[in-house]
């Protein structure tokens, strides 16, 4: 018997939210502060010197959107935001744009320099909102050697009311934190795994009081709640997972606040599997472009990439853990 596909009511409740929806949010950005002593290194790098490579960044991706290809684009482009960039130039040249969400601002309203000698090295700009008014980027730029082009690594939309920590005038710059920073709630690295459970359990997780509600969580719950209800009318199932890979984190300490600003990447993996002899079908535009020309099958393995934004405070604080930002997009589709 030939095999039936998914309802279209299913197909539509997955597609109206396959990515979590994060335009028209505007962060707080505090001022910067002046608070390191005159004994500690200024930065190698300067304002007039960002600029100009942020925007030699963003005329390749330009250049990458134009054309709608990848080709050329880990000049300049490295990390998840290569992954995410690519996987948004697949689905521009299938749909024929790209998506609002993808647009970069080039005014900034405040830039975090590095103090650190050496590399690797991370800078960390946040852009205005875009013309539209979705929010403000927190953009990571990140340089492995001093013979290597600086790159953009990730790209977080800010959540609305999400207020940043403050940290040094870019003349005197900020230290970079490592993934093992004490004298926090969390080291960054158990920040990004607690996060990490959170996702995973939901409710059920040990770090549920630890880490503050936020919109990414909230978003992708509507979601799957949303999804499950197409699942059960139809006896399928649906599973998503998430993992932390290797050394995927850049930090930014806060010397006024005592705290650090961490990026981080979160792969995932969405599965769902149609039930009574259904076919399981992409369930967007994105989707459809990256599967391609796939045969389909009763499952459907849909893989992300996730970048998320933590707030980390200060040891003795009694503060929480706070996700001040996300992006999240599928970069691939594949019937198993």
């Amino acid at each position: 018997m030939k095999k039936r596909t998914v309802t279209k009511a299913a197909a539509l409740l997955v597609s109206a939210g396959m990515l979590v929806s994060l335009a028209a949010c505007e962060g707080q950005v505090p001022q910067a502060t002046s608070s390191q002593s005159s004994e500690q290194s200024s930065p190698d790098l300067t304002t007039t010197q960002e600029h100009a490579i942020r925007n030699k960044i963003l005329d390749v991706i330009d250049a990458a959107d134009a054309a709608q290809s990848a080709d050329g684009l880990s000049e300049r482009v490295t990390g998840p935001q290569l992954d995410i960039r690519s996987s948004e130039l697949t689905i521009a040249k299938a749909t024929g744009s790209m998506p609002a969400k993808a647009t970069i601002p080039r005014k900034i309203t405040q830039t975090v320099i590095p103090v650190n000698d050496g590399w690797p090295r991370t800078v960390f700009t946040i852009t205005t909102t875009t013309d539209d008014q979705q929010s403000k980027r927190l953009l990571v730029l990140t340089q492995d050697s001093a013979r290597d082009n600086y790159k953009l690594w990730g790209v977080a939309r800010l959540f609305q009311g999400a207020k940043l920590p403050k940290f040094e005038v870019p003349k005197l710059g900020s230290e970079m934190g490592t993934a093992k920073d004490a004298k926090l709630v969390a080291t960054p690295a158990e920040a990004v795994s607690e996060y990490c459970d959170l996702l995973n359990k939901g409710d059920a997780s040990a770090y549920k009081k630890k880490i503050a509600d936020d919109m990414f969580r909230s978003d992708l719950e509507k979601l799957s709640a949303t999804v499950q209800q197409g699942m059960e009318a139809n006896k399928g199932t649906q599973q998503q997972v998430f993992t932390v890979p290797k050394d995927q984190i850049k930090i930014m300490r806060s010397a006024a606040d005592g705290g650090d600003l961490v990026v981080a990447r979160i792969d995932s993996t969405w599965t769902r599997q149609a039930g009574e002899g259904r076919e399981s079908l992409p369930a967007s535009d994105e989707e459809k472009a990256l599967f391609g020309n796939g045969k389909a099958t009763s499952t459907m393995k849909v893989t992300y990439v996730n970048v998320v934004a933590l707030w980390i405070p200060a040891a003795g604080s009694n503060q929480q853990i706070v996700a001040v930002g996300a992006e999240r997009q599928p970069i691939k589709v594949e019937a198993i």
